[in-house]
């Protein structure tokens, strides 16, 4: 559900959980991404930074420049000017990253965990069972037939957490339960309805089933594409996975060792919710066969 209000709720003594509704859709964090550049560019005095999430926002404050109900009243501010989502444009880059699906780095994780902590049915056979899918190569080419909305960073510095732009292409799992102790860095994998890379050798507990040799952050800051930030992703990047062989995967990871690879993404262009909404509305029902 979409609530008619935000609801602004205290995080601590220096925080604000700014709410837009309690489901997880594009629709709602097309508007915590608005109000986050809404309040960049407003500059309000007080204002350390903001963290969209799915549904809902993380705006991180100094109280001793800003109190709560004068932040919240600015913030609602904002929000009145938005207007709806669908009036929204927003900025946007999008990233080509080559993948391994069905590799054999996260098939060897998988079979780990199976012969030491519990039984499951392999990730990517679960995957095709529970949406319905013909077989892997039908899950491979839905996986990789669309380009995925980075709505939130967490967990790990510049892990992004996605969701398919293709209505055909949503695709839902659980959870590990109980989760893995290690994934391989660069596994890319799906929970709940969220694709998301793993950017090191982590604990995790989602579904994987391919694997990137493009790092996503990086705390020395080699390449050009991490110039201001140790994370490569923003909330509003768009990210498209291009299949790759295993022997593609080295060739390129040798060139990340050497530093002399070339991340390929599209500067940044406006991403209009309104075009986006008339393109899923012609859209037949379905799946992507």
């Amino acid at each position: 559900m979409i609530y008619p209000e935000p609801r602004f709720l205290p995080g601590g003594d220096r925080y604000i959980l700014v709410e837009f509704g309690n489901e997880m859709n594009l629709e709602l964090n097309f508007l915590a991404q608005g109000l986050a550049a809404a309040i960049a560019e407003a500059r309000i005095k007080g204002v350390i930074e903001t963290a969209p999430c799915f549904a809902s926002m993380l705006v991180h404050y100094e109280p001793e420049l800003i109190g709560f109900d004068d932040l919240t009243t600015e913030l609602s501010r904002l929000v009145a000017g938005l207007g709806p989502s669908d009036a929204l444009e927003l900025e946007s880059r999008l990233w080509y990253f080559p993948a391994v699906y069905l590799d054999p780095w996260t098939r060897a994780c998988v079979d780990d965990y199976i012969a030491k902590i519990a039984p499951k049915t392999p990730d990517w056979d679960l995957m095709v069972e529970l949406n319905g899918l013909r077989d892997t190569d039908h899950f491979v080419r839905l996986h990789s037939g669309t380009e995925y909305w980075v709505a939130s960073l967490g967990f790990w510095p510049g892990l992004p957490f996605m969701m398919a732009l293709d209505p055909r292409a949503k695709m839902t799992a659980p959870k590990y339960n109980p989760p893995r102790t290690w994934t391989p860095a660069g596994a890319i994998g799906l929970g709940g309805a969220s694709t998301s890379i793993y950017p090191e050798a982590l604990p995790g507990g989602y579904q994987i089933f391919a694997r990137t040799p493009v790092p996503i952050w990086d705390r020395t800051q080699r390449f050009a594409a991490f110039d201001g930030s140790i994370c490569l992703f923003k909330p509003g990047d768009r990210v498209r996975f291009v299949p790759c062989s295993v022997e593609e995967f080295e060739t390129i990871e040798r060139e990340v060792a050497d530093g002399t690879y070339e991340y390929n993404m599209v500067g940044y262009g406006k991403f209009s919710v309104s075009l986006y909404n008339k393109w899923t509305a012609s859209l037949n029902a379905g799946r992507v066969s």
